[in-house]
């Protein structure tokens, strides 16, 4: 054993105790002696933690990675076409089924001295608005035939007009003065107007009777409405109250003594329509009618479509699998099987003149070795 000075750069001497055959550390550390991982403890723990390889968790298990070969593409754009186009046909067969009677009658029913001044005739309440006209069934019509409305360029989607409601007040008859949202329509001489608001304040109020000879057709009206609405949007004990009693009259009128729940022609007026020509539901006709019938349409022509340029037209349709006589889906399903077709063509042309060689379908895709 000896003891060494050493002096370092401050020019503090450090003494160190060593023994012979002992390599001597230098005190400011620049450099260091050789080391083993084997005597790490550091090293030798890390890698007993290292987990062990497993496909699994190295996310290397084997895939499913398909190549978009032309003998597997062109098969399925031809069954995907085909397919389409008979689910297409079905659904025109369907919608050409349904039989459908339509007659516009917003200029057809004022006379012709008026004609000049509709705004002015549907605004006289003094002119008769009875208009009765004939119409022939074209086809055999299954019962029951629906009686619809129809309007257009009638903007129910509108935002002001959509908000002027008041949901509350239709459900619950201590809602009854709430009339918040309603306005214009919602006060008459201080006292508040059920329903209110512009939507059940524009009720359409054209009326249409239907004779078969000298026989009348009965137009049956329960029912026409969503139970939903009338359940759970409209009270039973909500009776209306002011409507309809202000200077400027804007539809139908509806009869006090009888509760919200039970006024469907109110019920389906509220449910709004997205678009400005659309169809409501007046009625149904439980009679079958044969083709080649007259049948004779009495009309009220109440309804103001004058003063923002509408058409309303009187609509008798039956319906079919499918609803209503509409060609636009089996159209769509047409149109997108023929385009399917029309690809798998396109396609087999190009693989017949750019064929591809057997490289390009044989593609492998070797999984990463684990590290050691």
């Amino acid at each position: 054993m000896r003891l060494t000075r050493t002096a370092c750069r401050t020019g503090v001497f450090i003494e160190t105790l060593s023994s012979p055959g002992t390599a001597m550390v230098p005190a400011n550390g620049d450099t260091a002696g050789p080391s083993s991982s084997q005597d790490d403890p550091a090293a030798t723990m890390k890698k007993r933690n290292r987990p062990q390889y497993h496909p699994f968790t190295q996310q290397q298990l084997p895939a499913c990675k398909p190549i978009l070969a032309p003998q597997t593409v062109i098969p399925v754009l031809l069954f995907v076409g085909i397919v389409f186009i008979l689910i297409g046909l079905g659904c025109i067969a369907a919608s050409n089924r349904v039989v459908e009677v339509v007659y516009q009658y917003e200029t057809s029913c004022i006379p012709g001295y008026m004609l000049d001044n509709k705004v002015a005739y549907i605004q006289n309440p003094s002119i008769d608005k009875t208009c009765t006209r004939i119409l022939k069934v074209p086809k055999d019509m299954k019962q029951p035939i629906y009686i619809y409305y129809q309007l257009d360029k009638f903007y129910q989607n509108h935002r002001r007009y959509v908000k002027s409601r008041n949901d509350k007040q239709l459900i619950n008859p201590k809602e009854t003065n709430n009339t918040q949202y309603c306005k214009p329509e919602a006060t008459e001489h201080g006292s508040p107007v059920v329903p209110c608001g512009l939507v059940a304040w524009s009720l359409f109020n054209d009326t249409y009777s239907f004779a078969r000879g000298n026989k009348a057709l009965r137009v049956h009206k329960r029912g026409i409405s969503w139970r939903s609405e009338r359940e759970h949007i409209f009270g039973k004990q909500v009776f209306p109250r002011n409507f309809q009693k202000g200077a400027l009259i804007g539809g139908g009128a509806l009869d006090p003594r009888i509760p919200l729940s039970k006024q469907e022609d109110l019920i389906v007026w509220m449910r709004t329509a997205a678009l400005p020509t659309f169809r409501k539901l007046y009625g149904r006709i439980q009679v079958d009618l044969r083709a080649g019938e007259l049948i004779t349409v009495t009309m009220q022509n109440n309804y103001n479509t004058y003063s923002f340029g509408g058409k309303k037209a009187l609509v008798l349709s039956t319906a079919g699998v499918l609803g209503g006589k509409n060609s636009f889906l089996g159209r769509g399903y047409v149109i997108v099987g023929l385009a399917c077709l029309l690809l798998a063509l396109l396609l087999t042309m190009l693989c017949l003149v750019f064929p591809l060689k057997e490289e390009h379908l044989a593609l492998r895709y070797p999984l990463p070795r684990p590290a050691r």
